[in-house]
């Protein structure tokens, strides 16, 4: 089993959540005392979410890379980014590595295209809903259609994931609000709704959809546990 480094901390919330999926995916392989070879770097989400506003996605992807080469000299063999939206800077992270480096749109597309679905909608922060860095991903390279919330939903869904859900609060009303934006995005064509937020998941479930989700974070885990066990 080759050893698997995860970038964390954006949120640490959801990266809690990367590291009992992997662990959980190891052991449903395995079985008995097995887990997962893992080495976790953690940045501080302060400072990242200071270099999203700014918009200084060069200096972000400075950090990202730094990251990754620790992970690498440190013994990983396989690195993933256990975050949407710092796959902005996924070619700095690439560029800075030697080893396989999962990108977290991969995995999605493969689930969507296993669901038999073409046109999903995406909800995530401002910046991956709107920036085209994951989007075009998944419309150039995998060949799916990609719907997102209309501008008031856009803020709202970026208001809960930075103001309550990477600080541990789930409100049920949140949740109340994340069903109807579904819902208007279903009613908008996609037969899908990606969580492309490693935080979505922790809040929204099946039961607040009518059309199949597909959590980034969990789809991730499990390819890095695929790759890490080839």
């Amino acid at each position: 089993m080759k050893t698997i480094g995860v970038i964390g901390g954006m949120s640490w919330e959801s990266t809690v959540p990367y590291y009992r999926d992997i662990n959980e995916r190891v052991k449903e392989r395995l079985g008995g005392l097995h887990s997962a070879s893992v080495i976790i770097y953690s940045v501080d989400f302060h400072d990242v979410a200071a270099l999203q506003t700014a918009g200084a996605w060069d200096e972000a992807g400075i950090m990202m890379a730094k990251a990754a080469r620790s992970l690498e000299t440190a013994g990983a063999e396989i690195v993933i980014l256990a975050t949407n939206t710092m796959h902005e800077v996924a070619p700095a992270i690439e560029a800075a590595i030697d080893v396989p480096f999962i990108h977290i749109a991969d995995p999605t597309a493969a689930a969507i295209k296993a669901a038999g679905l073409s046109r999903v909608g995406l909800l995530g922060t401002r910046f991956t809903m709107e920036r085209d860095f994951y989007r075009r991903r998944l419309s150039e390279l995998h060949g799916i259609d990609v719907v997102i919330p209309r501008d008031e939903d856009r803020a709202e869904v970026h208001r809960v994931i930075y103001e309550e859900l990477a600080k541990g609060v789930l409100d049920p009303g949140s949740r109340r609000t994340f069903g109807k934006i579904i819902g208007r995005l279903v009613a908008a064509g996609a037969e899908g709704i990606v969580l492309g937020c490693t935080e979505i998941g922790l809040l929204v479930g099946p039961a607040d959809s009518p059309v199949p989700l597909f959590d980034t974070g969990a789809l991730h885990a499990s390819a890095a546990v695929d790759a890490a066990m080839a």
